[in-house]
């Protein structure tokens, strides 16, 4: 009974009896379901990428986005229930705002990170509440320099160089950790970034998507940013002629 869930999927604060909270799975099957999304740390700030899938042709272009920024110095991108993400992006930009109150300056990334990832965690301790049905990554750049941590359903939060999250995370990450992420500059990894999520992205199979990218890095005055216009253009060139490349290899 306990390998299928039956019985102990009821209630978020039911453990079956091999230790499985299966609500908190059927979560992370809901990010499972989502774009791709992609961050790096670069040796001179964080780029974060996202693959939102368009549900309509009629949708307005820009909407719906999945990268939002938190404060200056730091973004958040999502994968998931955009719902979701969006009351775990208000829950971070209250946090910072608060710190940022209470101690005069900037949040940490590694505090901010801490407090979203307790606010997730709180939603699978009482049965009147259910997880969220999205992860985040969260990018931004503190004393310490460029940071970048993820954050899923369970409320754990984990510290990366390069990390991805949604339906193509598995080859992502193999493309990811062929990078040498320490000695990138920020627009090397906006090309990078571009190309792995264009490569994951199954055109036969998935419905067709919108690039969002965002950095925070030297170059943008260590303040979270799109990507500029034209950087953003010659990105989605150099990942689409990539592509091309490896369909005539085969």
């Amino acid at each position: 009974m306990s390998t299928i869930g039956t019985g102990y999927d009821l209630s978020v604060t039911t453990f079956s009896p091999d230790g499985r909270v299966f609500q908190i799975e059927y979560a992370t099957k809901a990010v499972d379901n989502s774009g791709t999304v992609v961050g790096v740390r670069c040796k001179d700030g964080v780029v974060l990428g996202v693959e939102k899938l368009i549900s309509s042709k009629m949708l307005l272009e820009g909407s719906n986005r999945r990268i939002h920024a938190i404060n200056r110095h730091a973004g958040m991108a999502l994968a998931g229930l955009a719902a979701d993400g969006r009351q775990i992006v208000t829950r971070a930009r209250t946090e910072a705002a608060n710190y940022l109150s209470f101690y005069g300056e900037d949040v940490p990334i590694k505090e901010l990170s801490n407090r979203v990832a307790h606010y997730s965690h709180l939603c699978t301790l009482y049965w009147w509440l259910r997880p969220f049905g999205s992860s985040s990554i969260i990018g931004g750049y503190d004393i310490d320099g460029p940071q970048l941590y993820t954050i899923d359903p369970s409320g754990v939060a984990y510290r990366y160089y390069g990390a991805a999250i949604g339906k193509g995370r598995q080859a992502a990450k193999t493309e990811i950790e062929k990078l040498r992420l320490a000695q990138m500059t920020c627009r090397e990894g906006v090309m990078a970034v571009a190309k792995i999520i264009y490569g994951v992205h199954d055109e036969s199979k998935d419905k067709s998507f919108e690039l969002e990218m965002s950095w925070v890095c030297d170059e943008s005055k260590r303040e979270h940013q799109r990507i500029p216009s034209d950087l953003l253009m010659e990105a989605k060139a150099m990942a689409r002629d990539a592509q091309e490349d490896d369909l005539d290899a085969f």
